[in-house]
This record gives C-alpha cells, structure tokens and sequence, in this order.
C-alpha cells in the first residue's frame, strides 16, 4: 500500500471511530423537509421556517409565529437505550426576540406503536425525556422531566426536577446539554457548565420514583374523645370586679396646661416676601403663580400657634379584655397521627426503567416568535458534546457576543448625543418643582441640586435622580405629618395636632391580658 492510499485508510478509521457514539446530529444546514415532519394535527398551526440565524450564516428550525402551537418530529436511525453508556442530549437555541410566556424544550419519545409516523406527534405521544427551557409568569426554568413505567402498577408517571437551573433569555444563543449517567446521575450543562446534578432514584425529582416503604393507614381514625390541646384556659379562673374591660387606652390629660404665650390666630405659614414670579414662568402651561409659604417664625420663637387642645396620656385605668390564663391540660394526648403500614405499592430499584428513545420531537406553545432550534445531538460520547459545543456554538456565540457590544456602544453614542436636550427639559422641570408650596422648606436644597447639575452637565440623571428622590421624602413627611398645604383660601386655618408618643404605641386590643390575669 502506497503512502496516499494509507492516510485515506487512516482518516476513514478516524472519521468511523468518531461517528460510531453519534447516533444522532442535526444541523440544518439543509432544508429540514423530509427529514422533519410537521404534526398534522389540527391544533398544531405554527408555521416552521428554515431560516439562518441573525447576524450570521447558521441556520436553524425556526418557530416564526406567535401565540401558536407548533409540533414536529423526526426518527432516529436506532433506538437509543439508557444501559451501560451515558446517553448526551444536546441542542443550540436563539430566542431571537426573548421570550415572555412559551416553551423551547424538546421531547425525546419513547418507541411508539407500530405504525406512527412523526405527523402524528400531539400532546399525548408518550415521550421518555422532556428537556430544555420554559417561561411563563412564575415559571422559569430549564426543565428535566423523564417518564416512569411502575413496575407493579404499570402505570406511568413524569418525575421532575426539583429547583431546575433557570432560563438564558438575552437573545443569543446557547447550548443545553443533559447527560444521563449509567450512575443514574443527571447532569444540566448550559453553555458547556454544569448547572445542576441530581440523582435519578433520589428526592431531587418530585414525586421520587421509589416510593416509600410505609403510608399511613387510610382506615385508621382519630378517636372522638382525642384532645390535641396542649394548653386550656383555667376552668377555675374568673375576672377581677374591679376588671374595666371597657376603659380606654387613652385619656385627655386634664392637668396639661396652654403654655404662656401661645399665638392662638397666628397661623404657622405665611407668604414668602422674598418670593418673586421666575421669569420663565408661563400661566398658560404652568398655571396661574402662587406665593409660595414659609413657616411663620413668629411660631417658630414662639411656643405654638393656632388652636390649643389638650395632649392625651395613657389610662392608669386600663387593663383591655380580660381572658382566663392558660394552664396544661390534664386530658393532652398530644398530636394524633394514623398509625404506619406497610406501602402495598412499594418497589425498590437499583437503576431506573428509562424508557428507550426512538424520535425527537418538538411540541410547544408559545406566545413568543423569533425562537430557534439548532444543532440537535443524540450521542453516548460526552467528549463529542464537547466537541460540537466547541467547533459550533462557541463560534456563533462570540460571534453574538461582539454584535452586541457593537449596538450597545451606538446606543450609548445616541443617548450621549440627546443629553444636552434632555438637560434643558430636566433643569427647567426642577426649578418649577422647587416652587410648589409645599416644598418651600426644602427650596434652598433643591436650588442647590439644580446649580450642581448646570455646573456638571454630565451628572444631569443622578441629580434629577436625587432631586426626585428629596421630592419624594418631603411628600411622604408632609402626608404623615396631617398637615395641610396653605392656600390663599386657608390662610391661618392650619392646625397643630397632638400625636400620641412613638414609644408609647397602642396595644392590640384583641390579644389577651394572660400574664397580668396570673
């Protein structure tokens, strides 16, 4: 054998070795026709386009329809069994547009019944594997799901994975990969990084596949005269004569007196007198100009002003409802619990009956577009997962990744270009807020954000941030003071409110005296 003839001998052994652990690989670099068949089932009216990926030359099985159902199917060239090798599943997705509320799992079906073909494929084809991501409302999550045929019952059950890793929703594409071991461990790969490893025949999936080995009897019931109260009021306890139950928490103190001086008709705002109408000020947008209020300071160096009422002060008299105090019970039998039996369902396995895989499937809905499936792989050789992660999705995703920062980059550009409008719209909005009324007290710091930010144009944002943020405390001081704005309508009608003391708060009236009654 010539030397030519022995490197095409040896890259034939080479490319035999590595397709022998593919038993599945799907590109669709070709048209998927004939390949893939759509279901033909009526529901299933989402329409599958063979489009390339945005941004480059890849393309994909694309769901380009939204708020659809969409299904379809393609068989294996072997039965894939979960013996004695691990069994890799693998697939690329883009949500090119995000995803709100859909599914983009796959479904790996069971050997069907003779005769079913891959128009066929519904809700209910019976899959052995369900993988890959799902978000809706509270859901959001990369699903691993596998059928369970109980080997006494011989009914099936779908077992899930508890506390799944979640989505990658930034619209580039990723890669998820679920290796199942002949261990019987699971592991979920994103991006060629395990994200979570869970034991088949462990409590990692709900319900576990074993059940346990005692249920409680369903025949047994709790005696009548069963007493689950740990603690009773005391039988021979009675309330106290001199027990007012309807004495109030608060009294007014009759002993308070007005303090000397107290300025009964001066009210405690009056009008700026250094106020003057902004030049900018337009009645037409803005409204018609008001004085603004500052406090009054003859209240300020005085001891009070407006109408003087007496302050409350807590009822010596008050006790609350009265309620017996709590004693052990002598008839305690603790908490009741049916009585253990042996589980008539119980099994023990050492390996789950995984169902053989003979077609793969799609069969979602989604109020989502844009989502697209690429890539699919079946193998039992975790380094050509690798392999394929490597030399395919690592390629498109840097690819993405670059893209990316170029828009983001033009976005910045764009927004840096309409700030000096924006700092125009923001100054002028601050100065009008600076004059409400009830912001009068606080002018001098709002002035103050507002010569800062003409002074640094380009902290215009933090410092309508921080405006916005000072504009809000005063507000929620103002409303949980009681206090009223001034008007010229009101002018002197403002009042001063006593307010019970903060460290002196009113009980819960319902809760009971126990330890005052012992």
């Amino acid at each position: 054998m010539n030397r030519t003839g022995f490197f095409v001998l040896l890259a034939c052994h080479l490319v035999a070795c590595l397709a022998e652990p593919q038993i599945f690989y799907e590109s669709f670099e070709e048209s998927w026709e004939g390949r893939w068949l759509p279901s033909e089932k009526e529901d299933y009216q989402g329409v599958w386009k063979h489009e390339k990926s945005e941004g480059h030359n890849n393309y994909g099985l694309l769901a380009s329809e939204k708020a659809k159902k969409y299904g379809i199917a393609t068989t294996l060239p072997k039965v894939v069994h979960f013996e004695d090798k691990p069994v890799v599943l693998q697939y690329e997705l883009r949500l090119q547009n995000g995803i709100e509320c859909g599914g983009s799992y796959l479904k790996f079906l069971q050997v069907q019944e003779d005769g079913w073909t891959p128009e066929q494929l519904d809700n209910e084809s019976p899959y052995s594997i369900m993988f890959g991501p799902d978000k809706c409302g509270a859901t959001n999550k990369v699903h691993f799901i596998f059928r369970h045929k109980h080997p006494k019952t011989g009914l099936y059950k779908e077992h899930h994975l508890k506390f799944p890793p979640a989505i990658m929703n930034d619209k580039l594409t990723h890669v998820y990969t679920a290796v199942i071991h002949p261990n019987n461990k699971v592991s979920i790969l994103i991006d060629g990084e395990e994200k979570k490893s869970a034991d088949l025949l462990s409590d990692d999936f709900e319900p576990p596949v074993l059940p346990p080995q005692t249920i409680k009897d369903p025949e047994d019931k709790k005696p009548e005269d069963w007493d689950e109260r740990a603690k009773i009021p005391d039988p021979d306890a009675s309330k106290p004569e001199d027990w007012d139950e309807d004495a109030p928490y608060e009294i007014e103190d009759i002993e308070a007196e007005k303090p000397e001086g107290w300025l009964d008709d001066e009210p405690e705002e009056i009008d700026d007198e250094e106020a003057v109408k902004p030049e900018d000020w337009d009645d037409e947008e803005d409204g018609a100009w008001e004085v603004p209020k500052v406090p009054n300071p003859k209240c300020i160096d005085g001891p009070g002003c407006g109408e003087w009422k007496r302050p409350m002060k807590k009822n010596p008299a008050y006790k609350g409802k009265w309620y017996a105090a709590m004693i052990d019970n002598p008839a305690y039998k603790g908490i009741w619990k049916a009585r253990d039996i042996p589980n008539p369902d119980y099994f023990h396995l050492v390996k789950p009956s995984l169902e053989p895989i003979s077609a793969v499937g799609i069969e979602i809905w989604t109020m989502q577009d844009g989502i697209l499936f690429d890539n699919i792989l079946v193998t039992n050789d975790e380094e050509l997962g690798k392999h394929y992660r490597d030399t395919e999705w690592k390629v498109k995703f840097d690819l993405e990744k670059a893209e990316q920062k170029k828009e983001e980059e033009k976005d910045v550009a764009a927004g840096s270009a309409a700030l000096p409008k924006l700092q125009s719209h923001v100054f002028k909005f601050l100065r009008k807020v600076a004059y409400l009324p009830i912001l009068a007290s606080q002018r001098e710091k709002i002035m103050d954000f507002i010569e800062k930010g003409e002074e640094r144009p380009e902290v215009t944002l933090s410092v309508l941030g921080g405006a916005c943020v000072l504009l809000l405390i005063v507000i929620f001081r103002f409303l949980c003071s009681g206090k009223k704005t001034s008007t010229k309508d009101d002018v002197g009608k403002a009042k001063k409110e006593d307010i019970t003391p903060a460290d002196d708060p009113i009980p819960d009236k319902g809760k009971g005296k126990e330890e005052e009654n012992k």
